[in-house]
């Protein structure tokens, strides 16, 4: 059985304030590597975010290693904020990826060192293809800072790992500047959250930023109505049918003119009114709320809140009635 002298048969038992030490050591090398950075933010700065502003084609970034999933996070967050982007592993690029790359895009590689072997050996072609370069690397003398036409300088005085192996402090700091390049991009775009939702359908987000009254609100014959000369027994029999908890009152011409709801029943009930024989047009409340099919479902949500009601009738321009919706059919859409 082969045994492994750096790991020991049983694991140590943990001291729970050498933990606190140790995690506060990290955080605080980290935190001081990435306030480094201000000092290094020159000029090479807007000249990357220039060249990724005007780039025709996508933004192509690599790295290997650990810088390879920093790239991978920052071509994601490029991608997610309006700048079009993907991540290319520098050694597949060698063996046919690189024809993923065009002449209409920009790379930006990662390397700690500089020096990644698999990178200098893909630099060439790029420099064939005539595709602009930002490196992102710790050291401003290493060939792949001297290659490129833009240096990002995100060199950390020390990692975190005490032995000064394992990438830590140099990993925060790339994602860092990543981050900054991000942002930077996103406001000279005027990047909106509308727009961040287009990218993210499935998140709260999006659904909260593109999710309509339309795209929910009960249409057709599921649509609860009665005519202005119907009774409160007529209305019940129409909010039972369609089940949303109230129903609209309306014209010859499908205007509305009022809703009757739940509460509005029971408080009829409570005064001991007669179901059979009253009409509705006594009972209902006819300043209601009502919203057009455009509104954002979100603002719906809102809007119910603040005046307390659960379902709400969907009007057009002219007040003619094409929709309903209640406080369940918002839950259901994850907008909630």
């Amino acid at each position: 059985m082969t045994t492994f002298p750096h790991r020991p048969s049983s694991p140590p038992a943990g001291d729970d304030l050498a933990f606190r030490r140790s995690a506060l050591r990290v955080i605080a090398v980290e935190a001081a590597a990435v306030a480094a950075l201000a000092e290094r933010l020159d000029g090479q700065f807007p000249a990357a975010c220039r060249l990724l502003l005007d780039c025709r084609g996508r933004v192509v970034v690599t790295g290997m290693g650990k810088s390879g999933h920093i790239g991978g996070k920052i071509a994601a967050t490029l991608a997610s904020t309006g700048t079009p982007a993907f991540f290319v592993h520098p050694g597949e690029a060698c063996h046919g990826d690189l024809g993923m790359i065009t002449g209409q895009d920009v790379v930006l590689a990662l390397s700690n060192s500089g020096e990644s072997a698999e990178i200098l050996t893909i630099l060439p072609r790029l420099k064939r293809l005539g595709v602009p370069l930002i490196a992102m690397t710790g050291n401003p003398r290493s060939t792949l800072a001297r290659q490129a036409e833009v240096h990002l300088d995100v060199g950390v005085a020390e990692e975190a790992c005490p032995l000064g192996l394992a990438p830590t402090s140099s990993t925060t700091a790339a994602l860092v500047m990543g981050d900054a390049l991000a942002v930077a991009l996103l406001e000279t775009r005027g990047f909106r959250p509308e727009d961040f939702a287009f990218s993210h359908p499935g998140g709260r987000l999006g659904r909260r930023l593109l999710i309509r009254v339309r795209d929910i609100m009960h249409t057709g014959s599921a649509v609860p109505s009665v005519p202005e000369d119907a009774l409160v027994r007529d209305a019940v029999l129409e909010m039972t049918a369609k089940k949303l908890g109230m129903t609209a009152v309306v014209d010859a011409h499908r205007r509305v003119l009022g809703i009757f709801t739940d509460g509005d029943l029971r408080r009829l009930l409570e005064r001991a009114g007669d179901i059979r024989s009253t009409p509705i047009a006594a009972v209902m409340t006819r300043a209601c709320t009502t919203v057009g099919a455009d509104l954002l479902a979100a603002e719906t949500v809102r809007l119910m809140e603040t005046r307390r009601i659960n379902a709400l009738l969907v009007v057009d321009e002219d007040r003619r009635l094409i929709g309903a919706l209640n406080m369940h059919d918002l839950l259901r859409a994850g907008v909630v």
